[in-house]
């Protein structure tokens, strides 16, 4: 019976690891820096970073060759001493704005993703003008000469 158990256990155990994906970077071990701190800094810096190619995926986890020489080019800005925000705005004045997985907040930006709610609101804002207009429209009542004309009509 204990071997049953353990074999279960050992079955599960395979098939956990088999299925679970865990994340694969893609550094290579030529790429990284020597210093800690700056190392530390690019991989922050390539976790922001879109692999223009896989598109979903940062470089700091791409293996397509664009994502490597992203990779190198943080590194070599880095190692040239610029700060974060220098590194980032060079890669996005050479691939756009694209390139960051976190859109930076700009009124284009605003401007996109608020247009469907104001296409919504003005669609909803000429529904209910429509329908007040329709409402308006609909005939009154007949007057009692009107209602006596029509009975004596149908009399006929």
């Amino acid at each position: 019976m204990k071997r049953k158990g353990l074999l279960a256990t050992l079955l599960f155990v395979l098939l956990v690891l088999m299925v679970w994906n865990g994340p694969a970077f893609a550094l290579l071990p030529g790429e990284a820096l020597p210093d800690p701190a700056l190392e530390a800094r690019a991989r922050t810096l390539s976790a922001e970073l879109r692999c223009m190619v896989c598109q979903n995926q940062s470089i700091d986890v791409s293996d397509a060759e664009l994502a490597r020489d992203l990779r190198i080019l943080v590194r070599e800005r880095l190692k040239a001493g610029d700060s974060d925000e220098q590194v980032l705005d060079y890669v996005v004045s050479r691939y756009g704005e694209f390139v960051l997985l976190k859109p930076r907040f700009s009124v284009r930006n605003a401007l996109l993703w608020s247009t469907p709610a104001v296409v919504l609101l003005t669609g909803g804002f000429f529904v209910a003008l429509m329908a007040s207009r329709r409402r308006k429209a609909l005939p009154e009542a007949l007057t009692p000469r009107e209602s006596a004309a029509l009975d004596e009509i149908l009399r006929r």
